[in-house]
């Protein structure tokens, strides 16, 4: 992109700086959020802005979120650079502090604000669905008492690589599924997951270290409003495989279903029907309702 945001400010990408001695870049202090807008309209903005706030609390980052002007920046990149539909990242760091390690708070935050063009996805896809590789890469542990979407992305990077050892994972470009270190169920590189099985749906809790998803927790609220019972717990893999539908959940490619399970040296396991299950349909028509329609949590 040409443009993006630099506190408050729309620059060109070329002078968008910040500092040697911004701790985001010495230490990995700082947060970020990534959701979509609709006809220029961020979804979910609020709560992305409420999490953000909460994990700046924890990381002693002196961070107030104004919803009205952070819509009114956005609005103005994406004029910048000619997009409506559009990916955002909206980054907090801890701003400039000398070399070594705080006791106190950061007073004095940097903001950086970044969009792009959406992937390109076949409306197929959602029929068909993705594949989802099972890798050998832990998720780790939080550094707090529930994981925030900070700048310290490595576990991450580290899952991705190992996804592209995989011939069969690559070809289907599928999604990688990490476990934790006791082999539980955790979730997905970029994503949440849900599983289906007679008729309720299931995701791990938040006890498993994973991040507490805006996505995730939409999905949940809407399987209450369609009345499908739900669970959040611990689950092991060869639960997993005995799924009847299975999907992932992230701002950007929204309800994903999963209908091939990957695992080294062993042969693809078809989820259901091999396509995207109904009790998944029911919940990619209930989100897109919203998300489309600027329901409520869209008018700041």
């Amino acid at each position: 992109m040409r443009f993006m945001g630099v506190d408050g400010r729309v620059v060109d990408t070329a002078e968008a700086v910040v500092s040697v001695m911004d701790h985001g870049l010495l230490y990995g202090m700082g947060l970020f959020e990534t959701f979509r807008t609709y006809r220029g309209e961020p979804f979910l903005l609020e709560r992305h802005l409420t999490r953000l706030a909460e994990s700046c609390s924890l990381l002693g980052i002196t961070y107030k979120p104004d919803p009205e002007y952070i819509q009114g920046w956005i609005t103005r990149l994406l004029l910048a650079n000619d997009l409506e539909d559009a990916y955002v990242r909206y980054t907090v760091t801890a701003g400039v502090e000398a070399l070594g390690l705080p006791a106190g708070d950061y007073m004095n935050p940097s903001e950086l604000l970044y969009v792009k063009s959406l992937p390109v996805l076949s409306p197929a896809l959602y029929k068909q669905g993705k594949a989802l590789q099972l890798l050998l890469t832990p998720r780790n542990t939080p550094e707090t008492s529930v994981r925030l979407k900070s700048l310290h992305y490595m576990n991450n990077i580290m899952a991705k690589r190992e996804l592209q050892r995989y011939p069969e994972a690559v070809r289907l470009q599928a999604e990688g599924c990490m476990l934790t270190e006791n082999g539980e169920l955790a979730e997905g590189i970029v994503s949440n997951i849900f599983f289906i099985k007679d008729g309720k749906l299931y995701t791990p809790d938040i006890g498993t270290g994973i991040l507490p998803g805006i996505t995730r927790a939409k999905v949940l609220e809407l399987a209450q409003q369609l009345s499908i019972p739900t669970e959040e717990g611990r689950y092991t893999w060869d639960t997993f495989t005995d799924a009847d539908e299975i999907f992932t959940t992230g701002s950007v490619q929204e309800i994903m279903p999963i209908t091939r399970l990957l695992k080294a040296e062993e042969e693809p396991v078809v989820v259901g029907n091999g396509l995207a299950g109904p009790i998944t349909e029911r919940l990619m028509k209930a989100y897109q309702a919203e998300s489309r329609g600027c329901n409520e949590d869209n008018n700041l």
